[in-house]
């Protein structure tokens, strides 16, 4: 097994099969003292998050399979906090997308002059690059395009793809009585299609209950168990 990446919040680990091994971590990422999965810094750790991340990513993911949506994933290791992951080639550096049912975060810092705090967005898709150094810019389709990062037709069949999966999560958390404000999804090529790679956990998502936002631990709790 050989040690290929350090991120964030997960440890990535080449399995002699080609397959990749993702360990995930208690760091978590925010400003300012709070959690915020918008955020690039990692505030510290909080003890069970890792395994409170891959219940979630193994919840959701089992759940995308079911529905017909190709994802990395392989299995996974509750014990050890690892998930087997499909070989995926990242877009350029790497890219994450955005899904907004409400303006919150970054979308009301950006837009505040004309958006209202927690006001209704209809499945509003953003794609950002992952470049910490320049805070993950914001980028259009066709600067995507030009720049050779994605075609035109890949951003909108992303994007379709995620209106999609953030449409079954969004659903599965209302049946618990929670709103889903935003999640963040990172997609690859796993053997030349365009899949769902990555995690999918409170880390990646901000989530709310009468009118508060659920902390992580406490979301993978409800998930699971409900």
């Amino acid at each position: 097994m050989k040690h290929v990446y350090e991120g964030k919040t997960k440890s990535v680990y080449e399995l002699e099969d080609g397959n990749y091994l993702l360990k995930l971590k208690d760091d978590v990422t925010g400003a300012d003292g709070q959690i915020d999965p918008g955020a690039n810094s990692v505030i510290g750790e909080l003890e069970g998050m890792g395994k409170a991340s891959l219940l979630m990513s193994r919840y959701y993911f089992e759940l995308l399979h079911k529905a017909g949506i190709q994802t990395h994933y392989i299995d996974s290791n509750i014990e050890e906090n690892t998930m087997t992951v499909k070989p995926a080639q990242p877009f350029g550096e790497g890219v994450e997308i955005i899904c907004r049912y409400r303006a919150y975060g970054s979308f009301l810092r950006r837009y505040g002059k004309y958006a209202q705090k927690e006001q209704p967005l209809d499945s509003l898709v953003e794609i950002t690059l992952k470049d910490d150094d320049r805070g993950d810019p914001l980028i259009n389709d066709e600067a995507l395009d030009q720049l050779g990062i994605m075609t035109l037709e890949e951003c909108a069949l992303v994007k379709d793809m995620t209106r999609k999966i953030a449409g079954i999560i969004r659903d599965d958390l209302a049946r618990r009585g929670l709103e889903l404000y935003d999640i963040k999804f990172e997609f690859g090529r796993v053997n030349g299609e365009i899949t769902l790679i990555d995690d999918i956990s409170g880390g990646n998502m901000r989530v709310f209950k009468d009118g508060q936002q659920v902390g992580p631990l406490e979301l993978s709790q409800i998930v699971i168990n409900q």
